[in-house]
């Protein structure tokens, strides 16, 4: 194979590729999504809407995300100081993120 035909083929493979890349769609978690009825008394239903974003855009970018209804409240107060401690949210953001794991209990 000649030098042009090997570059043609280089450069096909490497648009196919990207194409590929492109098309592939990034999905939310399925995660629940708060609604009114998760309004608690120390959670409003913004801070559980910001929670989530908080969850999915700081913490989905390390590991897979558990839905926050496979751990107690208990649980994800021992989980996040641990997991917390390895990110740049503030002490504000991370009270949101546990209102939202905990559905504001």
């Amino acid at each position: 194979m000649n030098a042009p035909k090997k570059y043609r083929l280089f450069a096909f493979a490497l648009v196919l590729i990207l194409a590929i890349a492109a098309c592939s769609k990034v999905s939310t978690p399925s995660v629940y999504v708060p609604t009114a009825s998760d309004v608690t008394a120390k959670a409003t239903l913004a801070e559980l809407q910001q929670g989530r974003t908080l969850y999915i855009n700081n913490c989905g970018t390390c590991h897979s995300l558990p839905a926050p209804e496979n751990y107690s409240a208990a649980q994800w107060n021992g989980l996040l100081p641990g997991m917390a401690s390895r990110t740049s949210l503030s002490s504000a953001e991370i009270q949101l993120v546990d209102k939202y794991v905990t559905k504001g209990q």
